[in-house]
């Protein structure tokens, strides 16, 4: 990990250097939207509403919008506000653990000690623990003020950034008003429903399906050699088929590591064995009629999958579109 941020935290005379790390990733497949046609990638462009033409991004501005009128921000605006800077995370008070709503966490960060000594570190850490407080800090990132809390997370503090008061909606349901009435027979049922599904929360144990079967999709048409040449572009269409030949290599090797990220199976999985995919005889895959079954098998295959599309803008205009090309395991 790549810490994104330094300072120190400070109570009193108390200072504790710390370094800040993301706790948290995404797992989600990268998906972009490409011309059904030949694989060539979907751009976009900033454009004006009142011109029509492209703006290039040096004259784009901010503006606030408030149903009627427009007021623009310039630069100079914005560079006249007062920028927090601070490199201290400043305990502003400790409060009983459970006085903090959960509904308030935003995103999780991972301090580390920053000095020769992790004495103060250590101290703070088990300061929290004994007393079972949470302390509530400020700071400043990206040039804004946060609102933040640190607990212990095993051996590590965790700095965990909280939404402000009036970001936290009120959930007010005519609904729930009149409250209906529960005999003690249906209450008692209920608990013992309860107790049937108790367990000991271990994360671990519980995977995202959707990803996992996607990742298998992909893998699936990289081994049947239902994939675009990426490195092959219109411009390219006279390279003979020495070029084929390290696209294969290069499908090979994706679908080794992607075996290999999917290393933690049961013994189960493991003893049942795959069945080959079969080739895909058209351009545009059936849709199969179970997602699961899909992704195991490989022989079917589903174009229904929602698809993350690019940020606007943020990379150039269209390349030159790819040709398809079929390559044979």
């Amino acid at each position: 990990m790549r810490s994104i941020w330094k300072g120190a935290i400070t109570f009193g005379l108390v200072n504790v250097p710390v370094k800040v790390y993301s706790a948290t990733e995404d797992h989600d497949v990268p998906l972009h939207q490409v011309h059904d046609a030949d694989g060539g990638r979907i751009r976009y462009q900033r454009v004006c509403e009142v011109d029509g033409q492209p703006v290039d991004y040096e004259h784009i501005v901010k503006a606030y919008d408030d149903g009627g009128r427009t007021v623009v921000l310039t630069k100079e605006d914005l560079n006249s506000l007062p920028v927090e800077k601070s490199r201290e995370i400043d305990v502003v008070e400790f409060v009983p653990s459970e006085q903090v709503d959960p509904i308030m966490f935003d995103r999780s960060y991972y301090l580390e000690p920053d000095s020769a000594s992790p004495k103060a570190y250590a101290l703070l850490r088990e300061t929290l623990e004994a007393t079972d407080r949470t302390a509530i800090v400020t700071f400043s990132l990206r040039q804004k003020t946060r609102l933040a809390a640190l607990r212990v997370r095993g051996d590590v503090i965790v700095l965990q950034t909280l939404l402000w008061n009036d970001e936290v909606r009120e959930a007010r349901f005519p609904s729930l008003d009149a409250a209906p009435k529960i005999s003690e027979r249906e209450l008692q049922m209920s608990e013992a429903l309860v107790k049937s599904f108790e367990s000991d929360f271990t994360p671990e144990k519980f995977v995202d399906e959707y990803q996992t079967q996607l990742r298998e999709l992909i893998d699936a048409k990289l081994e049947q050699g239902d994939a675009l040449d990426t490195e092959q572009t219109f411009g390219d269409r006279d390279r003979d088929d020495a070029g084929g030949g390290e696209v294969l290599d290069l499908m090979e090797a994706l679908r080794r590591s992607v075996e290999k990220t999917r290393g933690g199976k049961s013994d189960d999985d493991e003893a049942e064995p795959k069945r080959a995919p079969a080739k895909s005889s058209s351009k545009t895959p059936a849709k199969s009629t179970s997602a699961k079954s899909t992704a195991k098998s490989g022989t079917k295959s589903s174009t229904a999958s929602k698809k993350k599309t690019d940020v606007a803008g943020d990379e150039p205009a269209e390349k030159p579109a790819r040709r398809r090309t079929t390559k044979t395991a």
